[in-house]
C-alpha cells in the first residue's frame, strides 16, 4: 500500500501536504507535536466560538490560565487587546497578530500571539486557535544592536570631526598640496592604525604600550632597539587612543625626521606613570624623551606638529602638555585625566 497524504485549505491558505504511513496513528503524530511544541517554547490555545477552553498546550507563566489572559500578570489593556483580537477573528475569520509586554521583576517579557479561526468544512468558523511565542531574547538582541548602531554613529560623527579638524590644520601649516597630500596622508594613516585596535576590542579602546608600540612600529623602526617603553600600561578609552595615537605619530614623525630615529643607533623613551592626586583621582603623566639633531626637533613654532602636541591632544582629553626642546634634548609631557582610562 502507499501512503496517503492529507492537504487542507483553510481561507485561502493551504496547510503543509503531510505523507502518513499506514502504520502511523493520529495519536502518535500528536504526540510527536507536543514534544516540538514543548521543545519551541510554543504555547497553543484552542476555544470555541464562544471564547471557551476547549484545549491548551504548553501553556507556561504567564499564559497558564485557561483562559489566556495572562492569568492576572496582563494589564487590563493588554488582556483586553487579546480579547478583541479573539472576538474579531470570530465575526470576521481574519487572522489577528499582536505584540504583547508583560512587566517582570528584572525587567520585561515580550511575546508574540497570533489569534487564527478555526474553520469547518462549509468553511464557518468554530473556533479559534491562539498562539503564543516568547521574544524576549529576540527584543533584547534588536534593542542591543539599535543601542549599538547609534554608538557607531556617535563614533563616525566623533572621527569625522578630529579628520575635518586635522585637514584644517594641515592645510594651513602646509607649504603647497604636495606638502598637504603628505601630511594629511600620514596623519590619516596614524588614525587608522589606532582605530584598528579599538575597533578590535569591540569599540572598548586600546593598551597604551600596544598604541605606542604600533604607531612606532609604522616608520620601518626595529622597535625592539629604538623604544624603550616602561612603567604602567593603562587601558584608554576610544577616545583617548584616537588622540593619544596621534601625539605618538606627530613624535614619531619629527623624530624620523631630524631626532633620534634618523639615526642608526637613535631611541627613544616613552615612560607612563599613574599618578595619585587625591583619594580616588587618578592622573596618566606620559613622558616621550629623546636626544635631537641640531635642527632642534622643531620646524617652525606655527607647525600643525607643534600645535597638536600642545593643544589640541591635551584639549581633547581635558589634560594638560608641554614640549621642552633644549640643549640637544626634546622631552614632551601630557597628563591624562582618570576619565580617559582605566588600569589594567
Amino acid at each position: 500500500m502507499g501512503s496517503s497524504t492529507a492537504d487542507k485549505t483553510h481561507g485561502g491558505q493551504s496547510d503543509e501536504v503531510i505523507a502518513l504511513h499506514p502504520a502511523e496513528s493520529g495519536m502518535q503524530i500528536g504526540r510527536a507535536l507536543l514534544h516540538a511544541l514543548h521543545n519551541a517554547g510554543i504555547s497553543v490555545l484552542y476555544q470555541d466560538r464562544d471564547i471557551k477552553t476547549v484545549w491548551a498546550r504548553n501553556m507556561r507563566a504567564p499564559w497558564s490560565s485557561d483562559s489566556s489572559d495572562g492569568n492576572g500578570m496582563l494589564s487590563a489593556a493588554q488582556a483586553d487587546r487579546i480579547s478583541t483580537a479573539k472576538h474579531d477573528v470570530v465575526a470576521t475569520g481574519k487572522p489577528e497578530r499582536l505584540e504583547i509586554s508583560v512587566p517582570v521583576e528584572n525587567g520585561v517579557r515580550w511575546f508574540q500571539v497570533w489569534v487564527d479561526a478555526d474553520r469547518g468544512d462549509a468553511g464557518d468558523v468554530q473556533g479559534v486557535v491562539t498562539t503564543i511565542v516568547e521574544t524576549t531574547e529576540q527584543k533584547r538582541r534588536e534593542q542591543t544592536l539599535t543601542t549599538l548602531l547609534r554608538e557607531v554613529s556617535h563614533r563616525s560623527k566623533n572621527l569625522l570631526a578630529i579628520i575635518q579638524s586635522i585637514a584644517t590644520q594641515t592645510g594651513r601649516y602646509s607649504d603647497g598640496i604636495g606638502d598637504f597630500l603628505t601630511r594629511f596622508r600620514g596623519r590619516l594613516q596614524s588614525l587608522s592604525s589606532s582605530q584598528d585596535l579599538v575597533t578590535s576590542s569591540n569599540w572598548r579602546g586600546a593598551a597604551l604600550h600596544e598604541l605606542v608600540t604600533s604607531q612606532v612600529s609604522r616608520y620601518g623602526t626595529n622597535t625592539a632597539h629604538s623604544l624603550r617603553l616602561r612603567g604602567a600600561n593603562p587601558y584608554l578609552n576610544p577616545n583617548a587612543a584616537l588622540h593619544i595615537g596621534l601625539a605618538m605619530h606627530e613624535l614619531a614623525v619629527n623624530s624620523v625626521s631630524y631626532g633620534a630615529l634618523s639615526r642608526p643607533d637613535g631611541f627613544v623613551e616613552v615612560t607612563a606613570d599613574l599618578n595619585i592626586i587625591a583619594p580616588g583621582e587618578v592622573t596618566l603623566s606620559l613622558t616621550w624623551a629623546e636626544a635631537i639633531g641640531a635642527n632642534g626637533g622643531r620646524e617652525s613654532p606655527k607647525r600643525f606638529g607643534s600645535i597638536a602636541l600642545e593643544r589640541v591632544v591635551p584639549a581633547s582629553l581635558s589634560g594638560t602638555a608641554s614640549l621642552d626642546i633644549a640643549d640637544g634634548r626634546l622631552e614632551y609631557r601630557l597628563v591624562v585625566p582618570h576619565a580617559n582610562f582605566e588600569t589594567l
